[in-house]
């Protein structure tokens, strides 16, 4: 297999948005699980008990208390740009957003990560921040906290901090909705 790191930039070819949602159509990805980061298709993670527990618990907190209010969406495409198209695990998304095409604005998105850690606190997080999401929050299941990234600038979120199990947590938006840390994880 080729290896791309050694391709000069001017070579490589990105994959838009538009073009990566027609080869879904035309059914290229049936048995795959797979999103488009920066004009690359990658494989997503693979979702383990823990993982679908977490998120779970997270809707179930959430969810509830925003209908009428936002669209929560669990692990559906979200429009990053021209280049990315993430399915992240958890989207509050604001009731004014269009239904003809995925959501390109968010109160908050979260991702909850077991294996994917560095890759949603990294690639993820510079994403999020350069799509404009006002917060992110990366649910760590196998260390029971939550970073919280807040103020995009760049690459990157300039407001960064962790909670731990004794936290509680609003969404950003919805101050009378809470998020007990400890009650994500059981």
């Amino acid at each position: 297999m080729l290896d791309t790191a050694q391709l000069e930039p001017e070579r490589r070819r990105p994959i838009r948005r538009a073009e990566y949602d027609a080869m879904g159509v035309a059914g290229l990805f049936l048995d795959e699980r797979v999103e488009l980061i920066d004009g690359v298709i990658v494989r997503m993670s693979p979702r383990t008990v823990l993982h679908d527990s977490v998120l779970e618990r997270l809707y179930s907190l959430v969810g509830p208390k925003l209908v009428g209010r936002a669209r929560v969406r669990v692990q559906l495409a979200f429009a990053a740009g021209e280049w990315s198209e993430p399915e992240p695990d958890f989207v509050v998304v604001p009731l004014g957003e269009s239904w003809a095409d995925h959501p390109s604005r968010a109160h908050l998105v979260v991702e909850v990560a077991v294996s994917s850690v560095r890759f949603d606190r990294t690639m993820k997080a510079a994403l999020y921040a350069r799509a404009g999401v006002p917060h992110y929050w990366v649910v760590d299941a196998e260390h029971r906290s939550l970073d919280a990234h807040a103020d995009p600038s760049g690459d990157g979120y300039a407001t960064v901090v962790r909670y731990e199990a004794g936290a509680l947590l609003e969404v950003p938006g919805f101050d009378d909705v809470r998020v007990p840390i400890a009650a994500l994880f059981g």
